[in-house]
């Protein structure tokens, strides 16, 4: 008889997740959030709370959690134990996917789609309006104009990473989870990001960034630092703050 696996996964799934107080009240709510994958990495009883018009440094040496953590802010990595609410919705429901985008450390893109064809496509699945002129727009800022039309399974690291982040920006969001977005982009690019990422802010919508990256300091509200699954800073950042935070 089985036992166990997916069985406990679909009771599992049954059975209603408890609305933690503040569930509707934040744009992100991390609720005693654990993921014990039994080699002791993971995340280990987060409790966090994001707003609009945030942009959060998370931080923290290797194998702190930090890719696990934005992984259950997703929905893409379900908890052990806790919860994770985007907009008053469980991560990984309909309600919370539609709120957010999610760009992990790799890009994550279609061989057989062009640039052009990559925007086309996920700004019509998401009901973006007026998505044509905004797309040249972020073209250009992105330097990409002129390979709009190619492929990107022919692009370098960087080209590769600029054209996700286009596909991630180009959808509606109130909530933005960004692993290492800074890997592989050239300067005039990591620049363009950081303004980017202050404009997004601006317009309301909560961002939480996985980097070291000092210049995200220009417009970070805060950093969160990890270490073993377990938050052990929420506070403003600062260039000495973060050096220590990602210390092994």
């Amino acid at each position: 008889m089985a036992s166990g696996g997916i069985l406990d996964q679909a009771r599992a799934a049954a059975e209603p997740t408890v609305r933690p107080p503040g569930a509707d009240d934040h744009t992100l709510l991390a609720h005693e959030l654990v993921k014990d994958y039994g080699d002791g990495l993971g995340v280990m009883g987060v409790d966090l709370a994001v707003d609009a018009g945030e942009v959060i440094m998370l931080v923290g040496p290797n194998g702190a959690g930090k890719s696990t953590f934005l992984g259950c802010c997703a929905g893409l990595i379900n908890p052990t134990e806790g919860s994770v609410w985007v907009g008053g919705h469980e991560a990984g429901t309909i309600g919370a996917r539609a709120a957010t985008t999610y760009l992990p450390d790799h890009p994550v893109l279609y061989d057989d789609l062009s640039v052009n064809e990559h925007l086309a496509y996920i700004a019509r699945v998401h009901g973006t309006e007026d998505w044509e002129e905004y797309a040249d727009d972020l073209l250009e800022m992105f330097n990409l104009t002129d390979r709009a039309d190619d492929l990107p399974n022919t692009f370098s690291r960087g080209l590769k990473q600029k054209t996700a982040l286009l596909c991630g920006l180009i959808r509606p969001f109130d909530l933005l989870l960004i692993d290492e977005p800074f890997a592989g982009l050239d300067r005039p690019a990591q620049e363009m990001l950081v303004q980017v990422l202050g404009d997004i802010a601006s317009d309301g919508a909560a961002v939480v960034v996985s980097t070291h990256q000092l210049d995200l300091l220009e417009i970070a509200t805060r950093c969160v630092g990890l270490r073993d699954g377990e938050v052990v800073y929420d506070g403003r950042p600062s260039e000495e703050k973060i050096r220590s935070l990602t210390r092994g």
